[in-house]
């Protein structure tokens, strides 16, 4: 029986808290008041099992009704080209673990839960933004560097 499980809605306040273990990883002293904001949003994406977002999570071998692991991906359709003529693709924009749970493959299992759901659904690949803490372990996926420049806007 695997330990990873679909988020659920009632999940919601622990997966903001792994996501800002995240942010803090990268951008420590980050500030948390976008969580609030964000909670309605984020419980009607993880009651929708059928939508185009999906977390899978471990709960806390030690501590009821917390987190140990998440990893939250969304598919995105774009048109189809050379390399995705079905144009759908996916994104995974948060994986994060708890401190005190790290290194019992918990991110792994995860990822490897999103990335069925990905292939299940017909994603032609898979993006994400990696820190360099990571790269090994998305590297160990089969995740290469894309040399494709990107930009952004704020709006």
């Amino acid at each position: 029986m695997s330990l990873v499980r679909r988020a659920l809605a009632e999940d919601a306040e622990e997966v903001l808290r792994l996501r800002q273990v995240m942010i803090d990883s990268v951008s420590p002293a980050a500030p948390t008041d976008w969580q609030a904001a964000s909670l309605p949003g984020l419980r009607e994406r993880l009651a929708d099992p059928d939508g185009e977002f999906a977390a899978f999570v471990v709960d806390h071998p030690e501590r009821q009704e917390a987190l140990a692991a998440l990893v939250v991906g969304t598919l995105e359709y774009r048109i189809g080209g050379p390399n995705r003529p079905g144009g759908l693709l996916g994104y995974v924009f948060s994986v994060a673990t708890d401190p005190d749970a790290r290194r019992r493959g918990y991110a792994r299992a995860c990822m490897d839960e999103l990335l069925e759901w990905f292939r299940e659904r017909g994603a032609g690949h898979v993006m994400l933004t990696a820190s360099p803490d990571a790269e090994p372990l998305y590297e160990s996926l089969g995740f290469t560097r894309d040399t494709t420049p990107s930009m952004r806007l704020y709006l």
